[in-house]
Order: structure tokens, then C-alpha cells, then sequence
């Protein structure tokens, strides 16, 4: 420390500390649909307001991802959002694993365009944050995304 600095060395390294970044919280969304179209069309409308996403054409391809992401153990997929219809692994499905796996309290939304009462019930007991009918309300859905992810 020289008669010119006003803080020592460890004063300066505590506050370098102190002042880095909090780590952010996850903010891609990874989106689920055997829809090709489907899911282009639902990154789209994320992307067109600045959202990071990520897709997957099945919901084993989607578990797939987020082990992947859990290994690396820095978590970058903040909301999932899935069809309900798709071949061996279905959106609930994914849901139900999802929730058995380290990235349980990963928030859910559904965007389906077949569903009865039944899988709605289904849903709201895995906790998904919303169940969106196709087609959906792009509006709608920026809303929901933006809050899930914390943006303002």
C-alpha cells in the first residue's frame, strides 16, 4: 500500500468481492413441441423481445437437455414450455420426470391445441404455471414468460 491509496490491498479485494455480479438466474426457455412449426413459431415470438430459447422436438429430447444442463451444474433454462400431445414421452410425462429430477421446481407452462378437463387437472396437480389453448395469444404468453423469468 502506497501513502497515496486509501485502502489497503484486502480492503480493495473485499470490495471487488462484494461488487461482482450476483449470479443471474436462469433465463433461456426451453421449448417442447413435435410441431416443428409449433415450436419455430413460439421462439420466435421470444426471440422478437429479446428471450433466449432453446428447443426440442420430443419430450426425451427435452429431459435429455436439462440433464445435460444439470451436469454442468450452472442452470441457464429458467421455464419450460411444452405441448401436451407428442409421441413416447408426452407433455405431462416430461412434466411427471421433470419434477422427480434435480430441476423440479423448474416453472411450466402447457400450450396445447387438444386438451380435455382431464389433462388440465393433471397439469395443476404437477404445478404448471399456466395451460395456454392453441393458438395462443402472443401477448399472453410474453406476459407469462417475462414474469416466470423475473424480466421487467
Amino acid at each position: 500500500m502506497s501513502d497515496h491509496d486509501i485502502l489497503s490491498d484486502a480492503e480493495r479485494e473485499a470490495l471487488s468481492a462484494v461488487m461482482l455480479e450476483p449470479d443471474l438466474p436462469p433465463q433461456r426457455v426451453l421449448i417442447v413441441d413435435d410441431d416443428k412449426d409449433a415450436r419455430e413459431l413460439l421462439s420466435e415470438i421470444l426471440a422478437l423481445d429479446g428471450i433466449s430459447c432453446i428447443t426440442a422436438a420430443s419430450g426425451k429430447a427435452a429431459l435429455n437437455i436439462l440433464v445435460a444442463e444439470a451436469e454442468i451444474k450452472k442452470p441457464s433454462i429458467g421455464l419450460l414450455i411444452t405441448d401436451l400431445r407428442m409421441g413416447h414421452v408426452d407433455g405431462l410425462e416430461l412434466i411427471r420426470q421433470v419434477r422427480e429430477s434435480v430441476r423440479a421446481a423448474l416453472p411450466v407452462i402447457i400450450v396445447s391445441g387438444d386438451a380435455d378437463v382431464k389433462d388440465a387437472i393433471a397439469a395443476m396437480h404437477l404445478s404448471v404455471v399456466d395451460f395456454l389453448l392453441k393458438p395462443i395469444e402472443a401477448s399472453d404468453l410474453l406476459v407469462l414468460v417475462k414474469h416466470e423469468l423475473g424480466i421487467k
